[in-house]
């Protein structure tokens, strides 16, 4: 399947969705919070199972009957779970959540139920998981509950509350991820292992007899944020809208054992038989990288079993992935699920949580009945991010670049950005930093942008620092990962008029600042000796350390002396400055000017090399990188003819320590304040080269890589909209606009950009050393066009123009 085919299922609108999930009918959006006090607690309570141990794995169902004399207009409740929950309403599911946060953030959804509502009998159905000690790094937790409250009088006979039945579903059991096997750091949560037989099948349709199930135990009332005392979670809103859930097939099944399964298997057309006492396997090739819940649909195989393995591609004997369209002489290793069937026929089974996959290898194992497997397809999910930004130009496969990029960005974002959606799943700043460029650019959304802003102020230390990714059950921190957050907010308040909430950030700012500054070395006037783990970037020449438990560490960074963090804190004062001067204090712009100018002085004096022309990584001048070179012409080190000179050495000199795909970002940056940004296109190959070896996203590192599908690698997204195009905010707010393209040797550019205002369009066709074509702004907006040194104003509205 191609990916323009794989983008074409994603379009598909409703779908059922298995394991009970019998349909998902969330809006686009979140409907609005309920209006309450901040100090008055809710009138419902969190409930949980009477005889369940709090933190223990577990899955459960709870239920509550209640009548309508007539169907309503509207029926507004707010709903929250630990860890998670999905509720449904007469069988239908209609929320899923709650979207992460930690116990004194925790967000709560709010849904209008009067869509599936009916006047007389009606159920709500919940099933809410705890995954224990294998709930992933990214989800926090207090302890099992459940709460749900209507918003008035008539809404509150659903209150939760002990007149809600729960059911402890011992049908699941983990099956947790081998990661010795794996040999790498996957911390996603573990399988699942259901049990057709104790499985409560219809548990959360309105006729199920619910007589023998407990009654819940009342916690405690739901405390809104700032309420209450003692409390266990402080319960905020959901800002962004809910998760898309969309139908998707797979491919094709490319090899098969046991059984041969018919043209329409996969269509969902042609059921295929498993006989008893047998075994099968297929490989089932999604044809390209997703995130979505298998489902599984099967009739009898009472005794028998159907595991489902995921992967993002298939390894040979030594554990090297090579060209991912390959399948000869290669196996499956990855997380798995195993469902147990009772025999019933039409029996649905999905995960509690999506999978990460291309390829799916489906085992069978029948005992004395045969199986029949009605249906295998998947529900694809993620942050519902609509493509508005476009580009275009004459070589094919800069667009493929552009839209294998936007994918990645989308199977990336849930209900935070993460770094990776196999392994991992975690908001890194690093990672968010990249991302969220290329969630403006592509999209125009940027709620999850400042979700992940505000997460990260939340996550802050009481040194001053933020974590380096947040949510997370354990806290990590990366110095460095603090100036991109204010790296971040800069980026924000570049292409968003919304002072309020920068002003809201300014504290935060201050406070990594002041953590930076109290590390300066006096006698250096650079940095000194940094505590925590300064990760830079995954080059070879800066390994993993068993003994430190960490890598990525340029020179100098547990020593003191690194000009890379000097430089990289002297960049982040550069840009506080454009944010403080923004919100009009000026002052505090003019003291983080005078630091940055100081501690870049400091760094040219100490480190710069004139033998080599070069700067070094530490005064000792013994080793020399891309990054620390980049560092200084993105934070002014050098004139502009200089800077050329300088960034000329370091794309052709290879013995510097080369950046990897993620540093590449600030090496472009760079070349771009050096006026080398026609150089772009050319060097794209790497990207090239991804596709090539049938790469369908973009992995973390060159082969051999962990993660196939890595946010911070999704950069040509927004750099070929923003460099080649050329299109880029030219005030805070994007009040006005730059465009100053890069073509290279494309002859022919197209960009569409969303902006608060509407779209930017620009059409470029450039001949030697002329340009011309049509810029279309928004109405209200203006801004220049650049070219080689001229400038010609633009206006609202659609204009030639021609240089």
């Amino acid at each position: 399947m191609t990916l323009r085919a794989l983008r074409g299922m994603l379009a598909v609108a409703g779908f059922l969705l298995g394991n009970a999930i019998t349909g998902h009918a969330q809006s686009g959006s979140p409907a609005p919070a309920l209006a309450i006090e901040p100090a008055a607690l809710w009138a419902a309570s969190w409930i949980a199972d009477p005889a369940a141990h709090p933190t223990d794995y577990g899955v459960f169902h709870f239920r509550k009957r209640f009548t309508l004399t007539a169907k309503p207009d509207a029926f507004v409740v707010r709903v929250s779970a630990d860890n998670r929950y999905r509720l449904f309403v007469n069988g239908t599911s209609v929320s899923v959540g709650p979207a992460r946060g930690d116990p004194m953030h925790w967000r709560y959804e709010t849904v209008d139920l009067a869509p599936w509502l009916r006047a007389g009998a009606n159920v709500l159905a919940a099933v809410v998981w705890n995954f224990g000690e294998w709930r992933p790094v990214a989800q926090m937790s207090v302890r099992t509950g459940f709460i749900l409250q209507g918003r008035s009088a008539a809404e509150a006979v659903v209150n939760s509350d002990a007149s809600w039945r729960v059911w402890h579903d011992d049908a699941y059991a983990p099956l947790p991820v081998d990661r010795e096997k794996l040999n790498t750091y996957i911390v996603v949560g573990p399988g699942v292992r259901i049990d057709g037989r104790r499985y409560p099948w219809g548990w959360q349709e309105a006729e199920f007899d619910d007589r023998g199930w407990a009654t819940a135990r009342v916690l405690g009332r739901g405390s809104p944020r700032g309420a209450g005392t003692d409390v266990t979670w402080w319960l905020v809103p959901r800002t962004i809208p809910a998760v898309e859930e969309t139908p998707q097939r797979g491919a094709q099944v490319r090899r098969s054992s046991g059984v041969t399964p018919g043209a329409g298997f996969l269509a969902g057309r042609e059921p295929l038989v498993v006989p008893a006492h047998a075994e099968a396997v297929l490989l089932v090739d999604w044809g390209a990288e997703t995130t979505a819940y298998p489902r599984l649909r099967t009739s009898g195989g009472r005794g028998g079993s159907v595991t489902l393995t995921y992967a993002e591609a298939l390894v040979d004997a030594a554990g090297a992935k090579g060209n991912r369209n390959e399948i000869d002489g290669r196996a499956i290793r990855g997380p798995r699920d195993r469902f147990e069937p009772d025999g019933g026929p039409h029996r649905e089974f999905a995960p509690l949580w999506y999978r990460t996959f291309r390829y799916i290898e489906v085992a069978v194992r029948t005992a004395d009945e045969p199986l029949t497997i009605e249906d295998l397809h998947a529900i694809f999910t993620a942050y519902p991010f609509r493509a508005a930004g476009h580009f275009a130009c004459d070589d094919p496969e800069l667009m493929k670049i552009w839209d294998v990029g936007w994918h990645t960005a989308r199977l990336c974002a849930f209900e935070t950005y993460m770094d990776c959606p196999y392994y991992e799943q975690l908001q890194y700043v690093g990672d968010t930093r990249i991302q969220a460029l290329v969630s403006l650019y592509g999209s125009g959304d940027d709620r999850l942008m400042r979700n992940a802003i505000e997460q990260y102020d939340d996550s802050r230390i009481p040194e001053g620092l933020t974590q380096s990714r947040y949510p997370s059950a354990t806290p990590q921190i990366i110095p460095p990962f603090s100036l991109f957050w204010i790296e971040m907010v800069h980026d924000y308040a570049m292409h968003r008029d919304d002072p309020a909430f920068v002003r809201e950030k300014l504290p935060g700012i201050e406070a990594v600042l002041a953590w930076f500054d109290r590390h300066i070395d006096a006698q250096t006037g650079m940095l000194g000796r940094l505590p925590y783990w300064n990760f830079v970037d995954w080059t070879e020449e800066w390994p993993w350390s068993e003994e430190r438990q960490t890598g990525g560490q340029p020179p100098g960074a547990a020593e003191g002396g690194s000009s890379i963090l000097t430089l990289q804190f002297a960049i982040a004062l550069r840009h506080a400055a454009v944010v403080f001067t923004a919100c009009g204090e000026e002052s505090r712009a003019d003291a983080c000017r005078r630091r940055a100018e100081a501690l870049t002085a400091a760094t040219m004096a100490r480190c710069w090399d004139e033998r080599r022309a070069l700067l070094a990584d530490t005064p000792e001048k013994k080793t020399f990188s891309q990054h620390a070179n980049a560092l200084a012409v993105l934070a002014g080190a050098l004139a502009t003819d200089r800077a050329r000179e300088l960034m000329r050495r370091v794309l052709d000199d290879a013995s510097l320590t080369r950046c990897t795909y993620y540093f590449q970002f600030y090496l472009l940056r760079a070349m771009k304040a050096a006026g080398l940004g026609d150089r772009y296109v050319a060097r794209m190959q790497p990207w090239r080269d991804m596709l090539a070896r049938g790469l369908t996203t973009f992995a973390e590192r060159p082969d051999p890589t962990r993660s196939d599908c890595h946010a911070w690698s999704a950069s040509p997204t927004y750099e070929l909209l923003a460099t080649v195009c050329g299109i880029e905010p030219g005030s805070p707010g994007f009040k006005t606009v730059r465009i100053e393209p890069h073509p290279g040797a494309l002859t022919r550019v197209e960009g569409v950009v969303p902006h608060p205002q509407g779209a930017i369009e620009v059409r470029l066709t450039h001949e030697g050393d002329a340009i011309h074509g049509t810029i279309t702004l928004p109405t209200e907006v203006t801004g220049e066009f650049i070219w080689r040194g001229q400038s010609l104003p633009l206006h609202g509205g659609k204009q030639e123009v021609a240089l």
